[in-house]
Formats: structure tokens, C-alpha cells, sequence
């Protein structure tokens, strides 16, 4: 790789990634730790979650290394493999929590719903490259039945969450490319009308359950209900300031769930308040307009929707989990980038900085 190449690297963005990764790792430590008898603290997911990140990140060096243009010649292969996986996980995966999510190989369990992720992003940015013209109906419904044959498997899972963040990563670059008129008006009435459906024939009860329960939590206080209402007694007692590092009841008592992974924020806001909270935003505000701007510079369309897609699957993760530690949307199993523990998670989230930093470098590399 010629070396002239890490003069273009957005420099920003890397700042941001690195700072967001630490303070993931401080919050896990907290999070995930243990304080014994003797005062000794023990932590062990911030751990494991260090060699998430050196893993990470060589995927994000060997991502660097590979001229981002030629995904698109793998765009095809990537998508229909990844689509075996997710029918394996149907056929022979790891039941975890009544969820088919994972395949263990080798003694390593990976969900290839992550993997679907990278898989519609880049097929996707490849047909919405092919041509600048608003999208009409045939290549609309091309583009949509794409994203919703791994869905159907991933609700199957089942995994709302991943499903409906797959359909809005999508959303976001077809709307980012345009489409007619005509589509656009007949999305708004169709949109209402698949959620209906969804509600009816898509959802298990549980799910059903979670929305209810978002709308009044306290319905189920000892049940579905739990989780929305520990979150707001977390964040509401770190007031202006918060408690202090290590020093948050809800967490260090373990009367907040999944404090590791999709409530990691609810911890960071009871130990460092609404201050700290306003910080961790901005520095997301940052990354998220760091991203944004490696969209513009781009200097083939490819590569602009490439990264478009990767702005819209940062932020609606952000978007969904803030929202809903905080109580503005159901619970749904999104995490929060860099800052919840997830080994699958984390890989593809240096993995796709990593194709930021690629289009970024080479902008100047060839001619529109």
C-alpha cells in the first residue's frame, strides 16, 4: 500500500473512535466489576472486551490495505454467503435466552446478523452507484427485496432490533440517493400499514409486551417493565454531576439489567450526571459529522454511498439506544457503540471505520 495514502486520513474521525473506545472501556470496568469484602475491585467484560478491540482493529488495517473499490466486485458473493449463515442459524444455531442468534464455531460463538449488516450496506451502495436518477419502482422493490430476505430470517431469530436497523440503514441511503416523486408518496401511506402488519403477524408476544410496557412501564414493574424503570432511576439519581466513578447504586448493586451491553449509558450517566451525558453526546455529534464529512469528499459515488450507509448504521444505533435507556422508545437489544460490551459488535464497527478511512485516503487517488 503506498504509504503517501495516510496524509488523506481523516484524522478527526480516528480521534473520536479511539476517545469513544476508552470511555467504553472505563464505563465497562464499572459496569461489569465486582466489589469484594476487602475493597478489591473485579472486572472482567472490559477484559475481554480489550481483545474485541485489538481484533477490531486489525480488521480495520487489513480494511485499510484493500481499495475500497473493489467490494464492489464482492458485493454479490459477500451478500449470498452472508444469507447461508443467517439460514444456518435457523438450521443449527445457539439458543441463548430463547433467541437463535449465534453459531459457534471452533469454540467462538458470532452472530451473522452482523455480518448482514456490512453484507445489505455494501450491495446496496453498489446498485445506488450504478446510476444518479431518482429511484423508480423496479429499482425500488429490486433494492427493498434485497434487504427483506435477510430480515425475514433475522426476525425469525428472533431479533427485531437487527431487523428494523438493517431496514433504516437502507431507508437512510435511499433517501440520501432520492427516489421519485410517485415512490416517496406511496412509501408514507405503505410505511403505517407494514407496521400494522408487523404488530399482527410479525411479533411475538414479548415484543408486543415490550412496546405496551414502554408506553406505561410501571403495567409490569417486576417484568417487562423492569428494565425502562431501573434505567430512569439510574440516570435521573446522577442529577448534574453524578456519583463518581464506580460509585452508582443501580449498577454496583446489580439492580440495573444488561448493564454491560444495551443499558451501558443508563451506568455513564448515573456515575458522571448530566454533564458527563452532554459530553458523551457531543463527542458522538462529532464522530457522526467526521463520518458525514468522509460522505461528501468522496470523489465516486460508490464510495460516497459506502459511507452514507455507515453514517446511517452509527446513527440510528446511537439514536435507538439513547432513546431508549431513556425512555423514548421500546426496548429492542441495540447497543451503543463502542461504549456496550459485544465482540461481534465491535468488530464490524472498526471494520466499517475502517471503509471510512479508506474512501477518505484515496478521495484524491482518481477523477469523478
Amino acid at each position: 500500500m503506498d504509504m503517501r495514502l495516510f496524509s488523506h486520513v481523516n484524522w478527526s474521525l480516528l480521534a473520536c473512535m479511539a476517545l469513544l473506545f476508552f470511555v467504553g472501556l472505563i464505563n465497562l470496568y464499572s459496569a461489569s466489576g465486582t466489589r469484594l469484602e476487602d475493597g478489591i475491585f473485579v472486572s472482567s467484560f472490559y477484559q475481554k472486551q480489550i481483545v474485541w478491540g485489538l481484533c477490531g482493529l486489525a480488521c480495520m488495517l487489513a480494511t485499510l490495505a484493500i481499495d475500497y473499490r473493489r467490494l464492489r466486485n464482492f458485493a454479490w458473493s459477500f451478500y449470498w454467503v452472508t444469507f447461508v449463515l443467517l439460514i444456518l442459524v435457523a438450521v443449527a444455531g445457539k439458543n441463548v435466552y430463547g433467541a437463535t442468534r449465534w453459531i459457534s464455531l471452533g469454540g467462538i460463538s458470532f452472530q451473522p446478523s452482523e455480518m448482514a449488516k456490512i453484507a445489505v450496506l455494501v450491495l446496496v451502495a453498489r446498485l445506488l452507484s450504478q446510476d444518479g436518477q431518482p429511484l423508480g419502482w423496479k429499482r425500488f422493490f429490486g433494492i427493498l427485496t434485497i434487504g427483506l430476505l435477510p430480515c425475514a430470517l433475522i426476525l425469525h431469530q428472533p431479533d427485531l432490533g437487527t431487523s428494523m436497523m438493517l431496514l433504516l440503514i437502507m431507508g437512510g441511503m435511499i433517501l440520501f440517493h432520492g427516489m421519485r416523486a410517485s415512490v416517496l408518496r406511496s412509501c408514507l401511506v405503505a410505511i403505517p400499514c407494514a407496521g400494522a402488519l408487523l404488530w399482527f403477524l410479525g411479533m411475538h408476544d414479548y415484543q408486543r409486551q415490550r412496546i405496551l410496557n414502554f408506553l406505561n412501564p410501571g403495567n409490569d414493574p417486576r417484568g417487562t417493565g423492569y428494565h425502562i424503570l431501573q434505567s430512569h432511576i439510574a440516570i435521573g439519581s446522577g442529577q448534574l454531576w453524578g456519583k463518581g466513578f464506580a460509585e452508582g447504586t443501580q449498577s454496583q448493586l446489580r439492580f440495573l439489567p444488561e448493564r454491560h451491553s444495551d443499558f451501558a449509558l443508563a451506568v455513564f450517566g448515573e456515575e458522571w450526571g448530566f454533564v458527563g451525558c452532554v459530553a458523551l453526546v457531543s463527542l458522538f455529534c462529532f464522530f457522526l459529522l467526521a463520518i458525514f464529512s468522509s460522505a461528501v469528499q468522496a470523489k465516486d459515488r460508490f464510495g460516497s454511498m459506502l459511507v452514507v450507509g455507515i453514517f446511517f448504521y452509527f446513527f440510528w444505533e446511537i439514536l435507538i439506544n439513547m432513546c431508549m435507556v431513556v425512555g423514548l422508545m421500546p426496548v429492542v437489544g441495540i447497543p451503543l457503540p463502542f461504549i456496550s460490551y459485544g465482540g461481534s459488535a465491535t468488530l464490524v464497527n472498526f471494520t466499517l471505520l475502517g471503509v471510512v478511512l479508506n474512501v477518505s485516503m484515496r478521495r484524491f487517488m482518481f477523477k469523478c
